[in-house]
């Protein structure tokens, strides 16, 4: 269902991001190890640094799939409600006399 409030209601795909930091955490361990061995200090600490990234990364994402549907949704959660602006919209004028109803 779109209502164009999708920044407003948008929710992150969990398990997707997970993956994408599994991938990150292997790269990043991987170059960490390479760059040490060959005598590269300054990239070592570069991926390094990315690692400690995207472990904090990751364990947040893991944080939010414990924390159950609400931040992961299933298939049998319906998507949010748009926001109810009534038909006046936020000023509270229904025309352009600027007359409330």
């Amino acid at each position: 269902m779109r209502t164009g409030s999708e920044p407003v209601t948008a929710r992150s795909p969990l398990r997707m991001r997970f993956w994408f930091s599994v991938w990150g955490l292997i790269w990043a361990t991987f170059g960490t190890v390479a760059f040490a061995l060959v005598g590269r200090p300054e990239w070592a600490l570069a991926c390094g640094v990315l690692w400690l990234i995207v472990t904090a990364d990751m364990a947040v994402i893991l944080h939010h799939i414990h924390q159950g549907p609400h931040y992961q949704p299933g298939r049998d959660i319906p998507p949010y409600e748009p926001p109810r602006t009534g038909r006046t919209g936020r000023t509270g004028r229904t025309g352009r006399t600027g007359r409330t109803g």
